[in-house]
Order: C-alpha cells, then structure tokens, then sequence
C-alpha cells in the first residue's frame, strides 16, 4: 500500500494547541505522508505554541498582517493553501476547529477534489452570529467535510440532526485533553517570577480570559466590574487576567481593573503557562471555549462569561457553567464558589465529559483504516 498523504492545515493558537499532538503522532506513522502548513493567521501566538510543541511547519503561508478584515484572511489564506495542495496532492485535509482557517482550508480541499477530515467537528451554539465568525465556520466546514471526529456524542447527535451520514462520523474525545496531560508538571516554573511567587496553597487564585468580540463593550464592562467587587469583597482572593492583544479589549481591563494590588494585568501567557496556571488555580472564569474542556481535566471549576456556549456538555456533567455576562449574575456566581465549599466540590469533582487523552490514537487509526482501504481499492 502507497503512503496516506495527509496535510494537517492550521493558523491559530487555539488550533496549534489542539493539533500539534495529533501532527506528532502524524509524523511518526510508518503508514503516512504527513506535511503540515500553517497559515500563520495568528503570528505570535501561534509561534509560541509551536515552539512549545517542536512542531515546524513544511509551509508557512505567513499572511498575517495587522487589522486584517476575515475577507483578506480567506482570499490570501485560500491561495497560499491551493498552492500547497497543488504540490504535495494529498489524500486527505485535516482542520479543527472553527476559525476562518479551518473553513478556508476545507474549502480549498473541496475545490481541489481533496477529502476533508475535521476534528473538533459537530460543535453547535444555534446561533449563527455567536460567536461570530465561529459558528458559521464550524457550519460550513461541516458541509464538505468526508470524516468528522467529533469530541463528544453530544457533538455526533448535533451532526445527526442536521442529516449527516452517521458512517462518516466518529467520536473521538478531545485533542485538547491530549495536549493537556502532555504539558501539565507540578515542576513547572513561569517566566513571569510573580506567577510562581503567588501564594496558590492559601489564596484563591482566580484565572481569567475575556476576549470575545460579540462581549466587547457593556458586557465586558459588566464582567470586569463584577470581578473588580468580587476581589474588593473578598480579601483571600487573588486575580490574574492576561489581557488579550485586542486594544478594545485593553482598554476596558485597564479603565475598570488596573488599580487593585490583587488584580493582575499582564501580557497574554502562552499555551504551557497557560495551563499549568489551571492546574494551580482556585477556579476559572472564561469566555473562551478552550477553557471548558482544559480546566475540568484538572479538577477547576469553570464559570463561562458567555451568553450561550457551543460546549454544553460542561454544564450538563457540571464541571462548567454558564454565567452569562450581566454584572449580578457574574459577581453572585463566583462569590458563591468562592465562599460555599459544597458548591465549589460539586463541581470540582464532576467528570470532565471532553475525553480520555486518547483522541489523538483514534483519530489516526480512523484515518488509515478509511483512507487506506481505498488506497488498496485503487491499487
């Protein structure tokens, strides 16, 4: 039997955390071609993850430029990755997620006559414009997708009622989980001293991420000011809330956060900082969706600062929940983990429901089982 041929296609730091244990294990089959390139959406970020990883791309399309419209990402992102697939002619297209690379790299495959594998495929909010543009990418994606491998059965059961072939779907568990069990140490040192410094035995250390665009605004206002009266209120507690690029984003956290000695503004951490600082944490408070699936596997509450989420099956077992982005609710919430210990070990000891950390194996067993057999088939 030929080799499969299979190019992996990323270009954020969301889906080089979730794929770069799936292209090691990629690398390493003796049944498999694999070239993995990068559109490089996001530069730094996705660099930095890369790095942690030792992953190095074979193309780099580097089409970041600052104040790119999603317009200028798809046309320069859709070229580059035809380019590619016009020289390597790979067998299969493997994306994740739901960012604009993720639908751009399926749908150059599409154009090229090239089979689409999706990881992280069958995620649903219902809502078209939240998040935005994720949601509809996710949809799209889904459209001219061969093989989804979807995280959960929740997932699966999404693409079955949308009239998916249920031969073409696989649950797989999340890579996510994967990556995590990778990187998490007790032995890990920050770069940045003052994170190691912090006193996580006997505080209530906070982790924070806020950064999505439909929550700029009052939300986030609303959001930050609950947390700003949760640490006034709450002298054992601690913040730390690595603040995103977004220049909106920066401006709100330093208008409403800055002045608390316990509240701590800082650059974004990477991948393994970013992690390891769950794993030591007291609790989360996210509106990212890495988060609900990363934080549950290391026994952390999660409270999502969203109206809705695409990852209800944290809500269901309980290792999340959803908070919304209204002051009351968001300030009520975390105050109750914060000082009702039987609130906080309900979900503290619920069954993260993202996986085992062996999507990764399944994934590529998948593959070669289905792409192999019609590589024998041709031959």
């Amino acid at each position: 039997m030929d080799k499969i041929k299979v190019l992996t296609v990323f270009g954020t730091r969301p889906e080089a955390t979730k794929m770069c244990v799936v292209v090691k294990r990629l690398n390493e089959n003796p049944f498999i071609e694999h070239k993995l390139c990068i559109t490089a959406q996001h530069r730094q970020m996705l660099d930095q993850v890369l790095d942690i990883f030792s992953v190095v791309p074979d193309y780099d399309l580097n089409i970041f430029e600052a104040g790119q419209s999603l317009s200028q990402i798809t046309t320069r992102a859709l070229n580059g990755i035809e380019s590619v697939i016009k020289e390597f002619k790979p067998d299969l297209i493997l994306v994740q997620g739901d960012t604009t690379t993720v639908f751009v790299g399926a749908l150059a495959a599409f154009y090229n006559g090239v089979k689409v594998g999706h990881v992280e495929a069958g995620l649903r909010s219902h809502d078209l414009y939240s998040p935005y543009p994720e949601e509809a990418n996710r949809k799209l994606t889904g459209a001219i997708t061969e093989y989804h491998f979807c995280p959960t059965e929740e997932s699966k059961q999404n693409l079955l009622n949308e009239g998916y072939d249920p031969n073409k779907i696989y649950v797989t568990g999340n890579t996510a989980i994967d990556a995590l069990l990778e990187t998490v140490s007790d032995t890990y040192v920050f770069k940045d001293e003052f994170l190691n410094k912090l006193d996580y035995a006997n505080k209530k250390i906070i982790y924070m991420t806020c950064h999505r665009s439909e929550n700029i605004g009052k939300p986030m206002e609303d959001i930050f000011t609950a947390m700003l009266d949760i640490i006034n209120k709450n002298q054992d507690a601690e913040l730390v809330f690595p603040m995103h690029l977004n220049p909106k984003v920066r401006e709100i956290a330093y208008r409403v956060l800055r002045d608390n000695p316990r509240i701590h503004l800082m650059e974004p951490l990477d991948y393994e900082a970013s992690v390891n600082m769950q794993a030591r944490c007291y609790l989360v408070v996210t509106d990212s969706g890495g988060l609900q699936e990363e934080a549950p596997t290391l026994g952390k509450p999660v409270l999502v600062a969203r109206k809705e989420t695409e990852r209800p099956e944290g809500i269901k077992a309980g290792t999340a929940r959803l908070v919304g982005v209204e002051y009351e609710e968001v300030f009520n919430q975390v105050d109750l983990l914060l000082n009702n210990k039987e609130e906080y070990n309900k979900m503290a000891n619920a069954v993260n429901p993202y996986g085992d950390g062996h999507a990764t194996e399944r994934i590529v067993d998948i593959i070669i089982k289905q792409l192999g057999n019609a590589k024998t088939i041709e031959n």
